[in-house]
């Protein structure tokens, strides 16, 4: 007997357990009036609903999808959501004409919140991303990534990993955790980097490994913040202790970040505002994942990465939210989805694409979760709507009617 049957959908879903590229981006399968089972937590079956209906007419619960889509969950592959407090005063500021850097170098940005995170308690810490899942969750996602950096001290980050761990325990959301000790340069080292440097690499990467507090290592390589020499050094000392490198990369200047692709088996490069043809041959060559945040560009009113050119020449392409409270406070990945098609030049499918299985490869969980196959993770959503088209076209809303998490109904959002 299975636990749970869902018929009469309208399944849309990517297919395979790697990144699909170019062309391929654009390959979406559909069952029309379908059904999946699910049987602990995991897909056991798909097809149309007549013949599953048959099979598993015994099933414990039953749910007419009555013709809504079903889409596998979405996966964030990018978000900063370990904080307290907001910044929405900086928001304000930038409309009155600061720059990021601007605010960042008198005290704010990151550094704002770095100062409210090493008040807060870790108990504090995992309550508030607790809350935030469901938001998550509501949206549609069913797996993010998380980082530290904003903590820039032993204490602080291994502080805000452990909350994660916390959270993930306490949340049916998963949490991919990542160290980015390396996501600015803490005030108390602003003259003396190489010995902040030093602290990461000697103390704060052993430790995070030896605990297993996180996955990724990511570094924010960025002038006047890390170099690209600086950003190799760091994730090769992580790579020894088995941590999987990411990239902030070529997001404010064009300095040489993501030539690093093909130096160090980099899983992604992120952001990519000011990527050049040489990052973009680093990136086909090297075959790592380009993971795009246009909620970051919309909200800082920059232009928007090239998503058109990174696809048409072959780079396997992820969207995430990069939910921040500074340059992008957003945790709905609907939104996301609409930004890449309408402001980044990326067909519906596309983009669909770039939120499932890319994403679930960007943070390499492509095996297990983001398209709806027998033998992954049940993790899916039903939209109000009949079509994934609806998510880009009906825009400004909530197209989630529920979120699924490991067969289990864990989101029905009534905002219409």
């Amino acid at each position: 007997m299975i636990d749970l049957l869902i018929i009469r959908s309208n399944i849309y879903t990517p297919k395979g357990t790697s990144a699909l590229k170019g062309r391929g981006t654009r390959k979406i399968h559909h069952i029309s009036d379908g059904a999946i089972g699910v049987k602990d937590g995991v897909i056991v079956d798909v097809g149309k609903t007549g013949e599953l209906f048959e099979k598993y007419r015994g099933a414990k619960e039953i749910v007419d999808a009555k013709g809504r889509a079903l889409l596998p969950g979405f996966v964030d592959p990018h978000t900063h959501a370990v904080f307290v407090g907001t910044r929405e005063n900086e928001f304000k500021m930038r409309l009155e004409g600061k720059t990021y850097m601007e605010i960042l170098n008198a005290g704010g940005g990151i550094l704002s919140t770095v100062k409210r995170v090493r008040e807060a308690s870790r108990e504090e810490l995992a309550k508030d991303l607790v809350e935030k899942a469901r938001t998550f969750l509501s949206y549609g996602t069913t797996t993010i990534e998380a980082k530290s950096g904003y903590g820039l001290d032993f204490e602080n980050e291994v502080k805000m990993l452990e909350a994660i761990k916390i959270a993930d325990k306490e949340s049916p959301l998963d949490f991919v955790p990542t160290f980015i000790g390396a996501h600015a340069v803490p005030l108390e080292f602003k003259s003396d980097k190489e010995k902040y440097i030093d602290i990461v690499i000697n103390e704060m990467i052993p430790y995070v490994a030896e605990n297993r507090l996180a996955e990724f290592i990511d570094v924010f390589c960025e002038e006047g913040v890390y170099t690209p020499d600086e950003t190799l050094k760091i994730l090769e000392a992580g790579l020894k202790y088995g941590l999987k490198p990411k990239i902030h990369s070529d997001e404010i200047k064009s300095i040489g970040c993501t030539d690093l692709a093909e130096k160090v088996k980099v899983y992604s490069c992120d952001h990519l505002l000011k990527l050049d043809s040489s990052g973009l041959d680093a990136l086909k060559k090297s075959g790592t994942m380009a993971t795009l945040l246009p909620g970051t560009a919309f909200s800082l009113k920059e232009g928007f990465a090239d998503a058109r050119r990174l696809i048409d020449n072959g780079v396997g392409v992820a969207l995430a939210t990069d939910f921040n409270p500074g340059s992008s406070y957003s945790e709905s990945m609907p939104s996301i989805i609409t930004l890449g098609v309408l402001l980044m030049d990326m067909l519906p499918e596309e983009a669909f694409v770039a939120s499932t299985l890319n994403a679930a490869c960007a943070i390499d969980r492509g095996k297990s979760i983001g398209s709806i196959e027998v033998g992954k993770q049940a993790d899916f959503i039903l939209l109000k709507e009949n079509s994934y088209l609806f998510i880009p076209y009906h825009y400004g809303v909530n197209p989630i009617f529920e979120t699924y998490k490991r067969g289990r109904r864990v989101a029905h959002p009534t905002d219409c």
